[in-house]
């Protein structure tokens, strides 16, 4: 069973509304689809990323994947690593790689004509999931309205709001929405945040004093991510779970991360990190140091390993990539009551909407 050259696509579609976070604002997604192909069956991997990541994928990897076993997909991805050494891993090597080691992942299963949680082997059938946007531009009904969704229209039991509005220089704004999330939700759902690196060291401290008010057990990347020693700092100071590791590229990232002792919870994302080959073993590596890890976004990516992750604490049901998800996919998984069930349907359970994305398509 040999591969053929890979098909890559782009596509941008508008947000409903404008969006940002702590650090950074958009109005768009972009999605760069890549399709595998052995035989009469086809494998399909996405990543989120500007168009650059498909170019780079399509005249740096693909002719490399071109003719190689369709089972060996460890093999594929070494070839893909070792081929970037001079381009650079971080940033787009790395989407482009990812991309393509979820589309192989989700080939094999099918030609195997297996679910890929089956193939992985899984150790859990219902993985739990958090509801992610609250972004910093909703007024305060537009929060409101999403956080009820997930909590009392989806029953999903946590859910995540965005900090840190224009680099941290807007905290009042941002207690004041951390005190309208808790009262939408109740006092029994899980609530998070995520600053995206807004905050100075002692700035974060304070913040998260005050979030301890409202009863926030995880808060994201208080500080920079690249700043491991800011992270602990905050995490030793903090009653609440410190996370990060959404922006790791490479193994070497998440050692660096979890040997500083900078998290009490790594986030992997395997449309950045490498695929679900890279994932797994990040994943492997937090649970050799006693760490949970998370899955950052892009949700029905990485249902079918996390269900196969025993240290898996749960995955983002991020609101832009559902939605865009839900567009471009059937048998997208249904969150309804705080898990979802990624072991049905073969692969990973997607087919593409080739017809509706195309109104997308800008390459």
């Amino acid at each position: 069973m040999k591969l053929r050259l890979p098909v890559v696509s782009v596509y941008t579609v508008p947000t409903d509304a404008p969006e940002a976070d702590g650090t950074l604002s958009w109005n768009s997604t972009t999605v760069v689809m890549a399709e595998v192909t052995s035989g009469d069956t086809t494998g399909t991997g996405w990543t989120y990323g500007p168009a650059a990541v498909g170019d780079f994928l399509r005249d740096h990897l693909a002719p490399l994947i071109e003719g190689r076993g369709a089972l060996d997909v460890p093999a594929a991805h070494e070839a893909m690593c070792r081929a970037i050494r001079d381009a650079g891993r971080p940033g787009v090597a790395a989407c482009a790689i990812s991309a393509l080691d979820i589309a192989l992942w989700d080939l094999k299963a099918r030609l195997l004509e297996l679910p890929l949680a089956r193939l992985l082997g899984v150790c859990r059938e219902r993985v739990p999931v958090y509801g992610s946007g609250g972004f910093t531009t909703y007024h305060d009904k537009h929060l409101a309205a999403q956080l009820n969704g997930w909590v009392h229209g989806q029953h999903i039991p946590r859910v995540k709001i965005r900090i840190g509005e224009d680099r941290g220089r807007a905290t009042p704004r941002d207690l004041d929405r951390v005190r309208t999330a808790r009262q939408v939700i109740g006092h029994q759902a899980e609530l998070y945040v995520d600053a995206s690196g807004a905050y100075t060291r002692k700035q974060a401290i304070r913040v998260g004093h005050g979030l301890a008010g409202h009863d926030v057990g995880w808060f994201q990347e208080p500080v920079s991510s690249d700043d491991l020693t800011g992270l602990r700092l905050v995490r030793d100071s903090l009653p609440c779970d410190v996370t990060a590791g959404a922006h790791g590229y490479d193994l070497p990232y998440f050692a660096r991360m979890i040997s500083a002792g900078a998290v009490d919870c790594l986030q992997i994302d395997a449309t950045r990190c490498g695929g679900l080959t890279e994932f797994v073993r990040a994943a492997a590596l937090a649970q050799a140091h006693g760490l949970e890890v998370s899955a950052h976004r892009a949700p029905h990516a990485h249902a079918a390993a996390a269900a196969a992750i025993p240290n898996l604490r749960h995955i983002e049901w991020f609101h832009d990539h559902v939605r865009l998800e839900d567009m471009f996919f059937t048998g997208a998984l249904d969150p309804t009551g705080g898990t979802v069930t990624p072991t049905h349907g073969l692969g990973h359970g997607l087919t593409l909407r080739t017809e509706e994305m195309e109104q997308y398509r800008v390459a």
